[in-house]
């Protein structure tokens, strides 16, 4: 942590902007809607997307999918942090 601020110290004050420093500069590769939408779709081709929300599943956040093909109802967990499917569920709706 002292590192981090040392860096951004050094950089302050010699005029280089943040992004100058990778260690300064903080990156977060978070899955967007429409990326976890793509997922879900590929896990239950020809469906299509009810809705969609943000949810913690197993602790960790992920995008809910809710997706409809013919009787059946799925909801597909996409992580946000990586994009892998955390929970899958099909219920049949008469």
């Amino acid at each position: 942590m002292r590192i981090r601020y040392a860096l951004a110290a050094a950089v302050t004050v010699l005029g280089l902007t943040a992004a100058a420093t990778p260690a300064v500069a903080a990156t977060t590769a978070a899955v967007t809607k429409a990326q976890a939408v793509k997922i879900a779709k590929k896990k239950v081709p020809g469906a299509y997307v009810s809705d969609v929300e943000r949810e913690y599943e197993h602790g960790r956040r992920t995008w809910k999918i809710e997706l409809e093909k013919g009787n059946w109802e799925y909801d597909v967990y996409v992580a946000v942090s990586n994009g892998r499917i955390v929970k899958f569920t099909r219920d049949y709706d008469d």
